[in-house]
């Protein structure tokens, strides 16, 4: 392990934050999370007794807060933010406040405290629709919503803030997927394995949109990966980070032959037509990070979850 010790997770206790906390613990960091907790208290119960562990509730639009936790820690991974495009239309001001605003002051503060690292969770849906095959890094943003758009800001005011000091990476997962203590059922492959599961149908909108996949193993596996590059490797670089790109519809397919073949699918009209699609083969070639985990590994974790009452 490089001198990075002490990691701070905004969003800790969020989907991916609760599979990666642990993770970090266990390799040895020391970590912090800020947390408003809205989900229970008790996501991270596993580790509360942790003697590495810290566990702050908390609002990271608050700045006093931040410049009192911050300190301290050499590394920050921005997690928290109002993570999906419904959530986010239902109180725009507040979205804004949460993704933008409190990012813009989150960075700040960061770098007067002496941070030295922040890794920032942007999104693969900054692209907007593209028609290319390979959607890869190089291509201009055209984010279609407030979410995308504003985490396509913080992408810029990260870069701008940028140091020989301060080292920043940027990640746009995929939609991710998989078994978290803070399940998330919004989501693609998650949605449609509960219907299968919990319903004995899945409900496909449209089918025809893509969607770019990323199990949570890889994507938490990805940030501790990050912690170990020499700073060189990963300052002012921005990542894709996906793998396996399908429709709505071969998910659905793939949902239904893993959990035995025999669910029905039925495909109802969607005016939501966003479609990704990304090439993660920029991260692989400069740093030789590919993901291990599929769409199939995924549903299965999730149906163990739901048959072991979690």
């Amino acid at each position: 392990m490089n001198n990075t010790k002490k990691v701070l997770v905004t969003g800790g206790a969020g989907y991916v934050g609760a599979v990666l906390v642990p993770k970090l613990l266990s390799k040895g960091y020391h970590v912090k999370v800020i947390d408003l907790y809205i989900y229970g208290e008790d996501v991270l119960d596993k580790v509360k007794d942790h003697p590495n562990l810290v566990q702050v509730k908390g609002d990271i639009r608050n700045r006093e807060l931040l410049e009192t936790e911050i300190i301290g820690y050499d590394t920050v991974i921005h997690l928290a933010c109002i993570s999906n495009d419904p959530s986010y239309e239902l109180n725009p001001d507040l979205g804004k406040s949460i993704n933008y605003d409190a990012f813009v002051t989150l960075v700040d503060v960061s770098k007067k405290s002496g941070v030295k690292r922040f890794i920032y969770a942007s999104s693969s849906s900054v692209y907007g629709i593209k028609d290319e095959q390979e959607v890869i890094e190089d291509l201009p943003l055209e984010p279609l919503t407030d979410y995308s758009k504003y985490k396509a800001l913080c992408e810029d005011v990260l870069m701008d803030a940028a140091t020989d000091d301060f080292i920043v990476t940027v990640i746009r997962p995929s939609t991710v997927c998989g078994y978290s203590p803070r399940l998330r059922l919004d989501l693609t492959v998650n949605i449609l394995t509960n219907h299968a599961i919990n319903k004995g149908e899945i409900t496909v909108f449209g089918g025809e949109q893509k969607r770019p996949n990323l199990h949570i193993e890889d994507m938490t596996d990805l940030y501790l990966f990050l912690l170990e590059q020499p700073e060189e490797k990963i300052h002012k670089k921005i990542y894709n980070a996906g793998y396996e790109n399908f429709k709505v519809r071969e998910i659905a397919e793939k949902a239904n032959k893993t959990l035995g073949g025999n669910i029905p699918i039925i495909t109802t009209p969607s005016n939501d037509n966003r479609s990704y699609h990304v090439s993660s083969q920029k991260i692989k070639n400069e740093l030789g990070f590919e993901a291990k985990h599929t769409i199939e590994d995924a549903v299965l974790d999730l149906k163990k979850a739901f048959d072991e009452g979690k």
